[in-house]
């Protein structure tokens, strides 16, 4: 038997993710409504860690699912904090797909796009939920404005959102203002300003994009979210647990999220128990459970295996339909007993 394997590079996953963002929104929604109905496997994700590098660390994130998409997989990520100072980013990752009938692996596939794609699409639809899907705000802010910040916002407006004004802040203002310069569109908005203080951002923005490389919650104020903004929480370890605790919290998956000191793992160990927790995303979208604006809305994914190997398929498809893959029809060398 022959086994075809296939190469996508990362050229080609922008370039299909860039022209079909909503349909990547899809993927991302069919992938959380298959896994709460019981047709993944989502293990705990596994994290490599270096005794002379605290802050850096190469994370496994296996996974099946189901339903229709039919394929397993593993992401294997790196974050290097430092390579930022070097000019180039945190991130670098792959992502092997394997063929659920034969175990075989089919295809690896540059992953570091696909790890912001399914992030951003996340976010998105989640705001699109929480927010009251009309796909308008008066003002976005965004905390930490990197890699995964842009890819956040392109998702946003390449998807109809309306925003009136964008505010920025990051630690580093040259960030700030790269995004300005470099990835905001000033004719799809009112003003994009880069603020000097993070308060400043989240008292004035009713949707607020969290994407910092935060270890631990340096947002304490609960003040800050009196007006009851929807809050994408996307790094996960911004918020203090007394925030939490306001709020309404939104989740991907209840047992994921509660581990490596994340916000909502904090504000559990704070509490003893997860009664803060209001449902996953895929509850809202199923209409099991739902939320209003008179408290804060906060999404906090953890990030699951199970949407990497979604939109991994997905773009593994468009790929070979157009021709844009690296084909090995001899990658597999022995493969009769």
């Amino acid at each position: 038997m022959q086994f075809t394997f296939s190469i996508i590079n990362g050229k080609t996953v922008g370039d299909l993710v860039r022209a079909h963002r909503a349909e990547c929104i899809d993927v991302v929604r069919d992938a959380y409504l298959a896994h709460a109905g019981g047709h993944s496997v989502n293990p705990d994700s596994y994290f490599l860690r270096f005794p002379d590098k605290p802050d850096c660390r190469i994370i496994a994130l296996p996974a099946f699912l189901g339903n229709g998409f039919g394929v397993a997989g593993l992401k294997w990520i790196a974050s290097y904090p430092g390579n930022v100072r070097q000019g180039f980013p945190r991130a670098s990752a792959v992502l092997v797909l394997n063929d659920y009938e034969t175990g075989y692996p089919f295809a690896i596939l540059e992953s570091s796009i696909i790890s912001a794609a399914r992030t951003a699409a996340s976010a998105v639809l989640a705001a699109d939920w929480l927010g009251g899907r009309t796909r308008r705000v008066e003002s976005l802010g965004i905390v930490g404005t990197g890699f995964i910040a842009r890819y956040v916002y392109d998702f946003l407006i390449d998807t109809g959102w309306k925003i009136d004004h964008v505010r920025l802040y990051d630690s580093s203002p040259r960030e700030s203002e790269k995004l300005q310069t470099t990835v905001c569109r000033p004719d799809e908005h009112r003003s994009i300003t880069v603020a000097s203080n993070v308060a400043e951002v989240l008292r004035a923005s009713d949707l607020i994009v969290f994407t910092t490389v935060a270890s631990a919650p340096h947002i304490t104020d609960t003040a800050v979210f009196d007006h009851n903004p929807v809050v994408l929480h996307i790094s996960l370890r911004d918020l203090a647990p007394e925030i939490l605790l306001r709020s309404q919290n939104i989740v991907d998956d209840v047992d994921h999220v509660m581990k490596a000191n994340t916000s909502p793992h904090l504000t559990e160990q704070l509490t003893g128990d997860r009664s803060f927790v209001t449902g996953t995303l895929a509850d809202i979208v199923l209409g099991r459970k739902s939320v209003d604006r008179s408290r804060p809305v906060i999404f906090s994914p953890f990030g699951m295996g199970i949407l990497d190997v979604a939109v991994g398929k997905w773009v593994y498809d468009r790929a070979v339909a157009a021709g844009q893959d690296l084909c090995l029809n001899d990658f597999f060398h022995e493969t009769a007993r």
